[in-house]
């Protein structure tokens, strides 16, 4: 007999909720020879994405697969004796998010290392986070704050100075990166890493130095950002065990906010297969929380045809099982083909050997029926490399491989139609979120309006996907994302896009959830809550189909559902899912501030950060207390009564 009980109880395994719609009924009353579920999940706001039902209240999974959505009434007496019954509260449902460019692989190994400020409202807060960490560090460690972020996200509208640094932080080496535009480093990440007056200046880059020829601390890409990446992997690393625990919290993050697959745009620095054994032992111990289809990134810069040769033979596209598989080629094919999307200093020119570099790799990718994706920001990148793409397709057809673009924020209508003819897609992410301010400085706010053009990809018929790029420059945080979409307006408030340009709700979920199967070739097997997908669902914390605009960017997953399996839980459904060992090392900053730093911080992390506040003396506008005035919501046009009329002293020190 099937009992009814809290949600507390159900924790614990047993039925939850729905009293009035559960009767006792012998397994054969539930019809249709379907399994009998494993989980039922009602009294929801069920956005489907299905046509034929785009509403629902409940499903029913077994297997690890939704076997039939509907409402309560159908659905919740279908329960047998060991089904575990969830109630909604009425939330909204979404299918589980799907990032089609995250850096997962290589952010898990090092996310426990960073001090995330992704999020966070102002810059007051960001330094008295950053006091706090570097009293907990031991030496030799550093403390990293890498990417995520961006000076107008903060109130002050500001990067911290090397001053303000070097006053926090004496002794322990503090890397701050921002954007692909520059690094900070305080006086003491210098001497760690070896910079002196007679160090050279780097390609692409640029080390700062003052009057006497010594560097100040501060790292620019002009516009390669190799130096500050260089830089970065000059830091100590975990041992093993340390970045296994690593990226069980990253990816326990990820599902905080809904996410349940992901596409691994691989990375500098990251080499196959020495850096995929961590997410390799999470697999075969069965540890992942996220579905991950991986691509695999060039590291030998002129060498780059030997790699993909070479993993053509140990690898083929959709090696793996439908929680770690094989995806294919990029983002980076050759080195000569990638420009970089720093909005600070002019487009950089491809190199004239561009073309012959590319196409032997792309031959062969395509020879060996390889899916492939290259990163290009640029419109004149894209058509070099259309050039090429359509040459090969004379010889060895390219329509059918799911090949695609990354970012492709200024590609013109030329373009893609020239995409569309040859069957790829576009996977566009949220950097102009972070960098819109930046790029309507350099080009203008008309040319701004369509960077990239998304509407009109989804017009022209193009298969279209949403990612972030996360974790070096943008948050991985999916919904600024779906903000950005929505809205067209940048972390700063900064509105780039008409309405002409921009996405309903809808669609935005669409292009994170469905629309991203495409490019993993596992279309109609997840993104949709629709009979015999995989059961990959997200509770969401409030209803993003009528919420305020203000408020998208901190939706959260109060339940975060894989394959039928809880992977997040939190609130009503807290200890839903697996405990987490704490983070490692013990001082990490995950342990102390998490990742995404939501509006509406509780008291004890706002009490906490105005104990270890950086300032000087308490501020005449807010006291010490950041935390709570920088979560409450202010247009741009009263910033000047937020900072008082003589302007906040934060740092009056």
């Amino acid at each position: 007999m099937r009992t009814t009980t809290t949600r507390r109880a159900m924790m614990a395994g047993t039925a939850l909720g729905a009293a009035a719609l559960l009767a006792d009924r012998p397994a054969s009353a539930q019809g249709g020879g379907m399994a009998t579920p494993d989980l039922i999940l009602h009294n929801g706001r069920l956005t489907t994405l299905d046509p034929a039902r785009p509403e629902a209240t409940a499903l029913a999974v077994a297997d690890g697969r939704i076997t039939r959505v509907g409402s309560d009434a159908d659905i919740v007496p279908l329960a047998g004796p060991r089904t575990r019954i969830v109630d909604a509260g009425g939330r909204r449902v979404i299918p589980g998010l799907s990032d089609s460019h995250i850096h997962v692989i290589r952010g898990g190994l090092n996310y426990n290392l960073e001090l995330r400020w992704d999020g966070v409202r102002s810059l007051a807060d960001a330094m008295a986070m950053l006091k706090a960490q570097v009293a907990r560090t031991p030496a030799p460690q550093w403390v990293r704050v890498v990417g995520g972020f961006t000076e107008h996200q903060f109130a002050e509208r500001r990067l911290p100075t090397l001053e303000e640094i070097n006053a926090v932080a004496p002794d322990t080496p503090v890397f701050i990166l921002h954007l692909y535009d520059r690094a900070l480093l305080n006086r003491a990440a210098l001497r760690a890493v070896g910079y002196t007056r007679d160090t050279p200046e780097p390609p692409g880059g640029s080390i700062v130095r003052d009057a006497r020829g010594e560097p100040t601390g501060l790292l620019l890409a002009q516009p390669n950002a190799t130096i500050l990446y260089a830089t970065l992997a000059k830091g100590p690393t975990l041992p093993p065990d340390y970045r296994k625990n690593s990226t069980r919290h990253f990816m326990r993050e990820l599902n905080r906010l809904g996410v349940t697959s992901i596409i691994d745009a691989g990375g500098g620095y990251q080499n196959y297969p020495e850096d995929y054994r961590i997410i390799e032992e999470l697999h075969r111990e069965g540890l992942l929380t996220l579905r991950i289809a991986y691509n695999l990134f060039t590291q030998k810069p002129k060498h780059e045809l030997e790699d993909f040769a070479g993993w053509a033979k140990a690898v083929r596209p959709g090696q793996g099982d439908d929680l770690y598989r094989h995806n294919g080629a990029g983002e980076m094919l050759v080195y000569t083909a990638a420009d970089f999307e720093d909005f600070r200093v002019p487009r950089p020119d491809m190199p004239p050997s561009m073309e012959a570099d590319l196409e032997p790799v792309v031959r062969l990718l395509a020879e060996n029926g390889w899916p492939f994706r290259l990163h290009a920001t640029y419109d004149e990148t894209i058509g070099r490399a259309l050039d090429v793409f359509e040459k090969v397709h004379e010889d060895v057809p390219i329509d059918g491989l799911h090949w695609f673009f990354d970012h492709a924020e200024t590609v013109t209508d030329r373009n893609l139609d020239r995409i569309a003819a040859l069957g790829g897609g576009i996977a566009v992410q949220h950097r102009m979120a972070f960098q819109g301010e930046y790029f309507v400085e350099r080009y203008g706010a008309e040319a701004a309006a369509h960077s990239p053009p998304v509407r009109k990809m989804l017009a022209k018929g193009l298969k279209v996907g949403a990612g972030t790029d996360a974790t070096r420059v943008a948050s991985y945080n999916p919904w600024i994302g779906f903000a950005w979409l929505v809205t067209g307006r940048t972390m700063g408030g900064l509105e780039l896009y008409p309405e002409a340009n921009r996405l309903d709700r809808p669609t935005a979920l669409r292009l994170y959830t469905e629309a991203n199967t495409w490019f993993s070739r596992e279309t109609g097997k997840k993104g949709a809550l629709m009979t015999g997908q995989l059961a990959d669902i997200a509770v969401l914390d409030r209803d993003i189909m009528s919420v305020s605009d203000a408020e998208l960017t901190d939706t959260v997953s109060v339940l975060t559902i894989l394959g039928g399996e809880p992977v997040h839980g939190s609130g009503d459904f807290q200890g839903l899912a697996p405990a987490l060992p704490p983070p490692m090392p013990d001082w990490s900053p995950v342990g102390r501030y998490g990742g995404y730093q939501h509006a509406g911080l509780p008291d004890a992390t706002r009490h906490a950060m105005a104990a270890v506040c950086g300032c000087g003396s308490a501020c005449g506008v807010h006291g010490h207390d950041h935390a709570r005035t920088a979560a409450a919501p202010v247009r741009d046009s009263d910033l000047r009564s937020f900072w008082g009329a003589l302007g906040c002293s934060c740092w009056a020190v």
